[in-house]
C-alpha cells in the first residue's frame, strides 16, 4: 500500500468569534468540513462530553482524526490517551503546557510521556508551540540532542515568530528548522511572519512567508517519506485560528476569510504531495 496524504481541518480554527455573536454547532462544523473535501478533523482529546459528541458527528464518516491535549504533568496523560483511544485517533499532539527551564526537567517529562504511549496503538507526538515547554527553538534542539528520537509535530510558525528569524532567513536557522522538520511526523499549517504568528495568506505582500513555509513543508514531506513505513499517512492540518491568532480590523472582525484560506491550502499542499511523490 503507498504511503498516503491526508489535510485535516481544525476544529479550534472553525470558530468565528464574530463581533455578530454567530457560531456554528460542532455539527455545521464538521458537516462544512466533510463536504469540502478534507479528510478529517483536528479536535481535542481533554473533555469527555464534548469527545462523545464529536464521536456521534464523525460516525459513519470515515475520517481521520488527529487528537489534541495539554498535560502539564506524566499523569495529567493518561485521561488523554483514554479519550483518543475512545476517539480512534490517527495520533495524539500532546501540546506540554508546562515550562521547565532545565533541560533535566523537560526530558522527565517527555521520558515518562514516551513510557505511556508505549501502552497505546496510536502515535503521541509533542507539539512546537509558544507557552509551551516547547516554546523555544535552540531547547527543542538541545532536547533532541538528548532524545533523538523525541517524536515531535511540527509547527513552525511559533519558531519564525519566537525566534523573529531575519530575512532573509540564513542557512543557520533553515539548517535548524531541517533538524525539527527531520524528527516531525505530522504537520501544522499556519503561515507565520517575523512579527505575526499567523497572517493572511491571500494577501500577495505575503506571499514571501507563504513561499517559505510550502519550502519547509516541503522538505517535511521529502523528510517523512524517507523514513515512514509504506502503509503510512502524513497528516497535515490546517489551523488558522481565530483571534487574537487572526488579525483583525478596528471593527473587530478578521481582516480576511480563514476559512477561505483555510480551502486554499488545503489545495495547494495536496499538490505539492503529488509533486513530491512523483519525484521520488
Amino acid at each position: 500500500m503507498p504511503q498516503k496524504f491526508a489535510v485535516l481541518q481544525s476544529i479550534w480554527a472553525m470558530e468565528r468569534r464574530h463581533t455578530d455573536g454567530f457560531e456554528r454547532s460542532l455539527e455545521q462544523n464538521i458537516q462544512m468540513i466533510e463536504a469540502s473535501g478534507f479528510d478529517g478533523i483536528s479536535t481535542q482529546c481533554v473533555d469527555r462530553k464534548a469527545v462523545n459528541r464529536t464521536l456521534d458527528c464523525i460516525k459513519g464518516k470515515g475520517m481521520i482524526v488527529e487528537g489534541v491535549c495539554f498535560p502539564k504533568t506524566i499523569d495529567d496523560l493518561k485521561p488523554c490517551l483514554e479519550l483518543a483511544s475512545l476517539l480512534g485517533v490517527h495520533h495524539l499532539d500532546l501540546q506540554p503546557n508546562v515550562r521547565p527551564r532545565k533541560l533535566n526537567e523537560a526530558l522527565h517529562l517527555v521520558d515518562g510521556w514516551a513510557r505511556l504511549a508505549e501502552e497505546v496503538d496510536f502515535s503521541v507526538l509533542i507539539e512546537t508551540h509558544r507557552d509551551r515547554m516547547t516554546t523555544d527553538l535552540f531547547f527543542v534542539l538541545d532536547m533532541l540532542d538528548e532524545r533523538p528520537d523525541l517524536p515531535l509535530l511540527a509547527d513552525l510558525s511559533h519558531f519564525l515568530v519566537g525566534r523573529e528569524f531575519a530575512w532573509p532567513v540564513s542557512d543557520e536557522h533553515h539548517d535548524m528548522i531541517r533538524r525539527i522538520l527531520n524528527k516531525s511526523w505530522a504537520l501544522h499549517g499556519r503561515v507565520a511572519s517575523r512579527e505575526q504568528v499567523q497572517i493572511e495568506i491571500s494577501f500577495p505582500p505575503h506571499k514571501m512567508w507563504l513561499d517559505l513555509f510550502m519550502d519547509w513543508w516541503r522538505y517535511g514531506m521529502q523528510s517523512w517519506i524517507g523514513r515512514s513505513p509504506r502503509d503510512a499517512t502524513l497528516c497535515f492540518t490546517c489551523e488558522f485560528g481565530p483571534k487574537p491568532y487572526a488579525i483583525i480590523g478596528k471593527d473587530g472582525n478578521d481582516t480576511t476569510d480563514r476559512w477561505k484560506e483555510a480551502l486554499m491550502l488545503k489545495e495547494s499542499v495536496r499538490q505539492m504531495w503529488h509533486n513530491v511523490i512523483s519525484e521520488v
